[in-house]
């Protein structure tokens, strides 16, 4: 053997011996009994069929993802796509999104080795205390030219978890992304519902208005005529004010939904004067889709979202647990310096060194398992959430399925009482027409039938508006257990995330 080869072995084995003490000193920092307590809810806890029983299946009633066109209305379209252009909501979905991918990015770059270079020139006046010759006095110049190489080998995966939990983060932001964009689709339709239903309800309040007002004009003819006292004017001029004060509420519930339009789509108010009257609008869904809790966990995105967070947590575990084992960081380093210019490449002005570390938590006064018991906490409360995304999500399901269930028969017996009064008004009108009745008897009658269609028209807005609630609760047509990112029906498209498999969440002890 070398001379040369002796001191590389010894300085080989005392790293070996490193380890090997290291390693018997595991026992001094554990992580024994933390451990997370969240289960995952199973799906099929989530019943729903006696609560649907009685409700029509239909496979292909999935909403699509431009599911605002089955409203029937070109302006709605259209103004639903220019929100998710321009919102600022979407704008700060997005950069939030940027701001996960960059974790990425910061995370993986963990996983290598680093290197840098530097140069370094100064020039100095050496003292006589500093000269060994007692001489001084004399200006001396140090240059200095350096590679290094650092390289943490990352034994337990500590760096790899690290970099999977920023990956499933990113994945939830992503998903968050889109989310952000069916919220605010589905948010400019229910306004735009508001916007029709509050011409409507001008409409009315506009005939009721002009009913009064011939109820008045009648009752101070017959005061002048003296056949009637001033009770009856009194009344009817009540009636008259009340229905004026009624058609300025609708009229500033028209100007109001202008401008929640208008804020939606991420312009000012006077953009909301442009939007003309909404035409008549027919219901987004309006059948199940079949087997709901199962679909929802491939639609919902708060729930995809949880998810993947459930992911992340558990590989933020994975890298606590690896701050409890001993690692290896690997430094070198390589260059030359000296003081004389004309030596400096020489090999007597080479510099070189290797240096391995190993780093053992031995006593840390409980700080990492106080990290890790926060960690466990986080991944249990990731699970928790979850659990409360998927049963709140079968619920809203159901509840606006059971609710359009009851508006339908809502509806048919508010169209009857419609007919009836429609009916009454008609022939109200014959009997004065005859001679049989006076013209207060026919706007007793009206009143009648504009109460049931403002009954009607308030049912037809809550089937409109329940309908759009329904569609969000099934995900809106997105298709988030896809790894590509979702681009059609107008919506924007975001930067996936580098996908990881997700297969059991569990952490293992």
């Amino acid at each position: 053997m070398s001379s040369r080869a002796r001191p590389h072995r010894r300085a080989l084995a005392g790293i070996v011996m490193g380890v090997i003490a290291s390693l018997g000193l595991a026992g001094c920092a554990n992580y024994a009994g933390i451990e997370p307590q969240g289960r995952l809810q199973p799906i099929s806890q989530l019943s729903v069929q006696q609560v649907l029983g009685e409700t029509p299946i239909s496979p292909a009633a999935w909403p699509e993802v431009d599911w605002w066109n089955q409203l029937g209305d070109p302006v709605l379209d259209d103004l639903i796509e220019e929100a998710l252009r321009d919102s600022p909501d979407v704008e700060v979905a997005r950069a939030r999104l940027r701001s996960a991918n960059a974790a990425i990015a910061s995370a993986r770059a963990g996983l290598f080795p680093t290197v840098d270079g530097s140069s370094q020139i100064s020039r100095s006046r050496v003292s006589e205390v500093e000269d060994p010759k007692g001489v001084g006095g004399f200006y001396s110049t140090s240059r200095k030219l350096s590679l290094s190489f650092n390289y943490d080998l990352d034994l337990w995966g500590g760096s790899r978890a690290a970099w999977a939990a920023a990956l499933g983060e990113a994945r939830a932001q992503e998903i968050e992304y889109r989310a952000s964009a069916l919220t605010l689709s589905v948010n400019v339709a229910r306004s735009y519902i508001d916007l029709a239903d509050a011409y409507r309800s001008r409409d009315i309040a506009q005939r009721q208005l002009d009913r009064a007002r011939r109820i008045d004009d009648i009752n101070q003819e017959l005061l002048r005529a003296g056949l009637d006292n001033a009770t009856q004017s009194l009344q009817s001029s009540v009636t008259v004010d009340n229905a004026r004060q009624s058609l300025e509420s609708a009229e500033q519930a028209i100007r109001s939904s202008r401008i929640s339009l208008a804020i939606l789509l991420g312009k000012g108010p006077d953009r909301g004067e442009e939007i003309a009257r909404p035409e008549t609008l027919t219901p987004a869904i309006d059948a199940l889709p079949s087997v709901v809790p199962a679909e929802l966990i491939g639609n919902r995105p708060d729930i995809v979202a949880a998810r993947w967070r459930v992911e992340a947590s558990s590989q933020r575990i994975k890298q606590a647990k690896a701050k409890f084992y001993p690692n290896i960081n690997l430094s070198a380093m390589a260059g030359f310096q000296s003081p004389a210019g004309d030596y400096f490449f020489s090999d007597a002005a080479k510099s070189a060194s290797v240096t391995p570390a190993i780093s053992l938590p031995i006593f840390d006064a409980g700080r990492l398992r106080a990290s890790l018991e926060s960690t466990d906490a986080d991944y249990d409360l990731a699970v928790a959430q979850y659990n409360q995304s998927l049963v709140s999500a079968v619920g809203e399901v159901a509840d606006d399925i059971t609710t359009l269930r009851s508006i339908a028969d809502q509806r048919q017996s508010q169209r009857r009482a419609y007919d009836n009064a429609l009916a009454a008004y008609g022939l109200a009108e014959e009997r004065y027409s005859a001679g049989l009745a006076n013209y207060l008897d026919v706007l007793s009658s009206e009143q009648q039938l504009l109460s049931a269609e403002q009954g009607l028209s308030q049912l037809a807005t809550q089937q409109l508006d329940r309908s759009i609630q329904l569609v969000q609760a099934l995900g809106g047509g997105l298709k988030l257990d896809l790894a590509v990112p979702h681009e059609a029906g107008g919506f924007p498209s975001a930067p996936d995330p580098m996908a990881i498999s997700a297969t059991d969440t569990r952490p293992t002890p």
